[in-house]
């Protein structure tokens, strides 16, 4: 296997070769679409298949010349589907060091495991590639400042899948509770709730399923026996690839909270919670409720996978509380209040999404890729760039870190690290397989 060192002095002759052959028909539209902008989607399980759709509604300005998974069953069905969605057949491609190799592609799309986002998300910019990187844009804190640098450096345009930054009415909102609409805002509460069932493992040193390349799959991470259940998507529950519900979808919510408060990294995190549903092999919480704590503001995030029970009518949301009144904002649209808790003004969507649902394509993804597109093309300023998604991710994965160690986080508000607390601090990174390591 080629690491990822080896892969950054140039892959060989031949693979590159291979790498940028195309069928005839293909090849043509690549010729013929010097106005559109060529994807390479990466991770087909779930999310890839928003970043399919969204693609599509963007085909006047946007192609799909790649898509590449390392479990080719997963690849053969979405290429498949890729070519009835498109009515075209794009390259499919086991390892997606071939779409970085080729001179076709423009941007990538990340939709892996958690432990490759970053990583991948630093080698596509080094192969001069913009990059949609799905949330969470890092695994932990130290891989945020990573990209962050990484951008700069290369500067192509990072753009994080916090789609609902895209959707109009959710920044108009925004834009009236940062004008005064509910008054000085002090309070934000982010939510999700779903029903999640146990999940085992099973034996280690399982065989590997032989449509796996589990060497690649596993990547920057330490190597390991191959374990059932884990691919292609129980690895969240687990800390050596994945984040947690808080950074699987509370990094949704809390970025709204954060971004109508105005608020940047937090003084304090504190986080409470554990797996309580369940005596399964979670290796984190089912149920948490993290504070993070400001001067002259608090928020909030309570996440509970294993309990249905919902929040103001509604799987997941968030609410704004000024001194003049209160918003309730989720996916499909809004609910106003006044000081003394009387509805004054509503809006919906028409499309109200489940916590179920794990591929999420919808309008705002739409539109999310539609400001991306316009970014990369000098037409808009990109909605969710790394620098400022990244204190929403830093400050969920710091709220990771408050769990594990069980006690509050003193943060410093500039740059997120924590003080005085040398064990908690050990988490702030990780550690890579060897020739993954993750550098700008």
């Amino acid at each position: 296997m080629i690491s990822r060192r080896q892969f950054t002095n140039g892959l060989a002759a031949g693979v590159a070769a291979t790498a940028i052959a195309s069928t005839a028909k293909s090849y043509a539209q690549i010729l013929g679409a010097n106005d559109r902008l060529n994807f390479a989607i990466n991770g087909l399980n779930g999310r890839g298949y928003a970043h399919l759709a969204s693609l599509k509604a963007n085909s006047k300005t946007a192609r799909v010349a790649y898509v590449c998974d390392v479990d080719s069953g997963v690849l053969a069905r979405f290429a498949a589907k890729a070519e009835q969605v498109l009515g075209y057949a794009p390259k499919a491609d086991g390892d997606f060091r071939h779409a970085l190799e080729s001179k076709d592609v423009d941007a990538i799309t990340v939709a892996t495991p958690d432990h490759w986002h970053t990583p991948m998300a630093v080698l596509g910019l080094k192969a001069g590639k913009h990059v949609y990187v799905e949330k969470p844009s890092s695994q932990n804190a130290r891989e945020g400042e990573l990209l962050v640098d990484a951008q700069k450096k290369y500067g192509k345009c990072v753009q994080v899948g916090d789609q609902q930054r895209s959707a109009d009415f959710t920044i108009k909102m925004i834009q009236q509770i940062h004008d005064g609409y509910i008054g000085e805002t002090y309070l934000a509460r982010a939510w999700y709730s779903n029903t999640r069932g146990a999940t085992f493992y099973g034996k280690t040193a399982a065989p590997v399923p032989s449509t796996l390349n589990w060497d690649l799959w596993q990547g920057p991470a330490p190597r390991s026996e191959y374990r059932e259940n884990i691919h292609p998507y129980n690895w969240h529950w687990l800390r050596r690839y994945g984040t947690g519900e808080t950074l699987n979808n509370g990094t949704h919510e809390v970025d709204v909270c954060r971004w109508a408060l105005n608020a940047e990294f937090p003084l304090a995190v504190t986080a409470s919670g554990g797996n309580y549903n369940f005596k399964d092999d979670w290796e984190f919480y089912d149920t948490l409720i993290t504070n993070f704590e400001y001067q002259d503001k608090t928020l909030s995030w309570e996440g509970r996978s294993r309990q249905g029970m919902r929040i103001y009518d509604r799987d997941r949301g968030s609410v704004i509380m000024g001194t003049k009144g209160s918003v309730v904002i989720d996916r499909g649209g809004y609910d106003v209040y006044d000081w003394k808790g009387k509805q004054i003004d509503t809006y919906r969507t028409g499309h109200q999404t489940q916590t179920t649902d794990t591929i999420g394509a919808d309008t705002m993804t739409d539109a999310h890729f539609a400001n991306f597109i316009a970014a990369i093309r000098g037409e808009a300023k990109l909605n969710s760039p790394i620098p400022v998604a990244n204190v929403t991710v830093t400050m969920l994965l710091l709220s990771n870190i408050a769990w594990f160690v069980n006690r509050k986080l003193r943060i410093d508000p500039e740059t997120a690290h924590i003080l005085d607390d040398s064990e908690a601090m050990k988490y702030w990174g990780r550690t890579y397989e060897k020739g993954w390591e993750v550098t700008v």
